[in-house]
């Protein structure tokens, strides 16, 4: 392999490497946080436990 040929490849290579490191590093970034869907869930949670325990709820309906 001719060294210009070679030294192209290594060029074109590192390139792409850096361009996927790019866009891994701005995919990581861009990541939603799970903080906020697992403070929603346990809220939820606190919420249906709160209306299975209330002894005053309305009655279902008898037909």
């Amino acid at each position: 392999m001719h060294p210009e040929t070679y030294l192209a490849l290594h060029h074109a290579r590192t390139a792409e490497l850096q361009a996927q490191a790019e866009a891994h590093r701005l995919a990581a970034e861009a990541k939603p946080s799970h903080e906020l869907r697992t403070r929603l869930g346990w809220t939820l949670v606190e919420v249906g436990l709160r209306l299975a325990a209330a002894p005053n709820g309305p009655k279902p309906a008898v037909a």
